[in-house]
């Protein structure tokens, strides 16, 4: 079975998609180090033009996708403390090769939720 991962960001402070905003994933197999896989910007849908791994590429392991949201909102123009309150989000989760995971970001300047999609 081919497997597969994407993501895309909602803003919930302007109720729309979030466009713009620079991701980066990393991976780490079992018993492994860091490494930077890819690296973007989501589309003016708050999604990417494809998945971020697909088929062979998905690996049994533990992956972080770091999204650049305080730069997202000082873009907006957001007034926001100096630090923002949230700068980077970072979401560590746990995949296995063969199964297809969404992976959504909820994201206020304050605040962020996620869930496994479909």
């Amino acid at each position: 079975m081919a497997g597969k991962l994407s993501t895309h960001i909602l803003d919930t402070y302007s109720g729309c998609p979030a466009a713009g905003v620079g991701w980066a994933l990393e991976y780490k197999p079992l018993g492994g180090e860091w490494s930077q896989l890819c690296t973007g910007e989501t589309n003016k849908d708050g999604r990417n033009d494809g998945p971020l791994l697909v088929d062979g590429a998905l690996k049994t392991g533990s992956y972080r996708l770091i999204f650049q949201v305080g730069d997202y909102f000082k873009l907006l123009g957001v007034e926001l403390p100096n630090p923002a309150f949230l700068d980077e989000v970072i979401l560590q989760v746990h995949l296995i090769a063969g199964e297809s995971y969404h992976v959504p970001l909820l994201v206020s300047p304050w605040s962020y939720s996620t869930y496994r999609g479909s």
